[in-house]
């Protein structure tokens, strides 16, 4: 059994109607949770998108039992105090059900577009370990920081007021990378998401991360393992193969990034072999912002069977 919720990628038409919509459904549909990612755009053609951190307060006053969060916000846009500041008082707010997704930022172009330096990949990571080092000194510490990074300091400060949750919101770092990001995950966060690998790739990493917990002296027994990959589903093969058909991409490459589809019993079938290789949730990203029947036959014919 696993936990089982959305992704919403912000930068793909996100207004506030959609986002309320999508809050709801969540919310009554029975999802454990809502991510969304952080981005400007990532056109051509720029779509709307909402500002990650101001849908994500709307969510915390708007919810009263799904976790929500970051799927995942880049070092690069934000100094990583402002981004710690925001994710403890986001959480404040909403009981206690927020998640911080932190990750180095990739797409070059939304960067250059509004003016955001975009370094290379050593450099990102040293962003990234910067402030993880940074978020978790300040929440974890009700005295004074300091600490002098390659690229973010702190001299003397300290996080008011502090977080309700006994040592802020959990951290959660994504991406597939079993030298440089699953040993940041291993050190700093709370949680390890995956991204569009197949079932033995991520049965390899969970073991591998198992391993890096040991070395950490953590418990893998406290530390989460997820999964983020499209879903399509479709109440039959004839559906399916229209909604695939309807994909900017052609269905076999579409099928070759190890996404979730198929009908009710098929996505079961294909969730139960990532629970078995160590997935315990899965975000599943909703392409069509719009799509309900579709929410509604996934929540309806699906997480019943497969969620804890």
């Amino acid at each position: 059994m696993a936990q089982v919720g959305l992704m919403i990628e912000g930068q793909w038409g996100l207004n506030w109607e959609r986002w309320r919509n999508l809050l709801q459904a969540a919310e009554d549909y029975g999802f454990q949770c809502l991510f969304r990612s952080d981005h400007y755009t990532i056109g051509p053609p720029d779509e709307d998108s909402l500002e990650t951190f101001i849908s994500l307060t709307y969510a915390a006053d708007h919810t009263k039992r799904i976790e929500f969060g970051t799927l995942v916000a880049p070092t690069t846009f934000r100094q990583p105090v402002l981004t710690a500041r925001m994710g403890a008082q986001i959480d404040d707010l909403s009981g206690g059900r927020f998640i911080l997704g932190l990750g180095t930022g990739w797409h070059e172009r939304e960067h250059r577009q509004f003016g955001i330096p975009f370094y290379d990949i050593p450099t990102r990571y040293e962003m990234l370990e910067d402030a993880l080092e940074i978020t978790t000194r300040l929440y974890k510490s009700a005295e004074p920081v300091t600490y002098h990074g390659g690229h973010f300091s702190l001299n003397e400060a300290v996080l008011l007021p502090r977080p309700l949750r006994a040592g802020g919101p959990p951290i959660m770092i994504g991406g597939n990378g079993m030298k440089k990001t699953m040993p940041l995950a291993a050190k700093y966060a709370s949680e390890w998401n995956a991204v569009y690998i197949t079932v033995n790739e991520y049965r390899e990493r969970a073991v591998h991360l198992n391993n890096l917990l040991a070395q950490n002296e953590r418990d893998p027994a406290s530390f989460k393992k997820s999964l983020m990959t499209q879903c399509i589903i479709g109440k039959d093969d004839a559906e399916v193969k229209a909604k695939l058909a309807g994909e900017k991409q052609p269905a076999d490459k579409l099928l070759d990034w190890n996404i979730i589809a198929g009908t009710p019993s098929q996505i079961v079938e294909q969730i139960g072999r990532y629970s078995d290789a160590g997935c315990q949730r899965f975000m599943l990203m909703w392409k069509d912002q719009t799509d309900f029947a579709g929410l509604e036959l996934l929540a309806k014919d699906v997480l019943p069977q497969v969620q804890s």
